[in-house]
């Protein structure tokens, strides 16, 4: 007897590594998706460091300093992209799913931006001790140091994320290639979003009884 036959029934049996195949594609599927995210963060990112890098470069040339740190972007991009890929797997700052798109967008800048200054630091520390140095001395100045130099630092990072994580949660809104083509392939006169908004329990009880 066929040990692959369904009791039961005469539906046919799944073929040997069916399941296996499934797996490996959904892996693949994540793995592209992944890949995309970070291609998309790290970008991102790189035009924030580089806009930093620049004002950097204004500052220092007007104080006759020379200014050395031309590869702080694209480094710096590319070690953030990481953390903010590692904090959305972990659904950091996905909270007030039910509340109006400006409190999940504000709550995932400020999130992250206390994420990528901590990581900041922690990097600047690590490559202190590897040279020798204390951990005091490792940690770097923000804005002229100081905690008024951190909030500062900080709010500037929070405010350049608002942008970034307001497309993401309308792309998950309206989908990604809806959100792609009115970006750059389309008009907005050709491309129709339809946005439907569920009546809350409150207003549908309030409407029942009147």
């Amino acid at each position: 007897m066929d040990t692959r036959q369904v009791q039961g029934g005469n539906a046919p049996a799944r073929p040997e590594g069916s399941g296996q195949e499934t797996r490996t594609h959904k892996l693949q599927v994540r793995a592209i998706g992944a890949g995309k995210r970070y291609l998309g963060i790290f970008l991102y990112l790189y035009v924030v460091f580089a806009l930093f890098n620049m004002h950097e470069y204004i500052v220092l040339t007007q104080r006759g300093i020379d200014f050395t740190h031309y590869g702080f972007a694209a480094v710096n991009a590319f070690v953030m992209a990481k953390v903010l890929l590692i904090g959305e797997e972990l659904h950091l700052g996905e909270y007030f799913e039910d509340r109006p798109l400006i409190y999940p967008v504000l709550l995932s800048s400020f999130l992250f931006g206390i994420v990528l200054i901590v990581f900041h630091i922690i990097e600047y520390v690590i490559g202190g001790l590897l040279h020798g140095q204390t951990m005091l001395a490792s940690i770097p100045s923000f804005g002229g140091g100081g905690l008024t130099g951190i909030l500062m630092v900080g709010t500037i990072i929070s405010v350049t994320l608002i942008p970034f994580f307001a497309l993401r949660y309308i792309r998950r809104l309206i989908g990604g290639p809806e959100l792609y083509a009115l970006l750059f392939l389309r008009g907005r006169k050709d491309v129709t979003v339809e946005v439907k908004i569920r009546p809350q329990s409150g207003n549908l009880g309030a409407a029942g009884t009147s």
